[in-house]
């Protein structure tokens, strides 16, 4: 599922299911979570997360084939992808996600979860849980809209088009793009030696600033949570939600039937 090496205090996390097009499976997302540990305990000052590529894809996202259909929230707390992204976002060193093809669905979320990105020129984005029918939750929305800003989100998520790596840079999504070839000096120069070289105490006192501040500026009430709640199981337990599941097994082009009022 995946591969580790520290090399000179950085972890290198590649994932390595290329078949399934890097899906982020219950066991690819636990493998990297523990892998996560390992690079904290072993005394890094960075990780980076690359990927194996198969038909240029990097990672396909969540892994359709899990999702439930008994009524189930796809996207619960305790979920072993939404466990990663806390991981990543949590993990007290720096995370840096390492691109070189397309990023689909909840892989969007994990880039956006690391520190830094930086992509192949190549690369291209795309968050598509409108695609299947899921309803996306408050936390990841939120990293997008901090990323992005408002509107470049509502985009992504209402018309799920791909972005391209210069329009990713454009709108902050990337720290760096460069042909893949010069991608590799390019991490080095710009992000993994001045790791190496300054004080990983002061940056992790900083990484966790920067999550506390972040979560900080967002104050939703009790009510509001319940009221996001209820619109996010209106869907997950509709015919939509199933039809886009099967329609993706079936490899065919679903036939969504639901209504915005459906939501009232």
């Amino acid at each position: 599922m995946i591969s580790t090496e520290v090399k000179d205090r950085i972890c290198f996390i590649q994932m390595q299911n290329s078949k399934r097009l890097n899906c982020l499976s219950e066991e690819l997302c636990e493998k990297m979570v523990d892998a996560l540990n390992d690079a904290y305990k072993a005394e890094c000052v960075g990780v980076v997360i690359s990927a194996q590529c198969a038909h240029g894809v990097w990672s396909a996202g969540h892994d359709i084939r899990e999702l439930p259909l008994d009524g189930a929230d796809p996207l619960a707390y305790d979920v072993p992808m939404e466990r990663l992204l806390r991981k990543v976002q949590d993990l007290p060193i720096p995370v840096i996600a390492y691109v070189e093809g397309t990023v689909w669905g909840g892989a969007c979320d994990l880039c956006l979860s690391c520190d830094m990105i930086v992509a192949a020129d190549t690369s291209t984005f795309a968050i598509t849980p409108a695609k299947i029918g899921i309803p996306y939750n408050a936390s990841g929305i939120q990293h997008f809209i901090q990323q992005l800003g408002i509107n470049k989100a509502r985009e992504m998520f209402f018309t799920a088009n791909a972005i391209s790596a210069q329009e990713a840079l454009n709108v902050g999504l990337l720290n760096h793009i460069a042909p893949i070839e010069e991608l590799p000096a390019l991490l080095d120069e710009r992000i993994l030696n001045p790791l190496r070289r300054n004080s990983i105490m002061s940056i992790s006192a900083i990484k966790r600033q920067f999550r506390i501040l972040s979560r900080a500026s967002v104050s939703v009430s009790s009510e509001n949570f319940e009221l996001i709640n209820s619109f996010r199981s209106k869907v997950y337990v509709g015919n939509d939600y199933k039809e886009g599941i099967m329609s993706f097994m079936e490899k065919r082009t679903p036939n969504y039937t639901g209504k915005a009022a459906d939501l009232d």
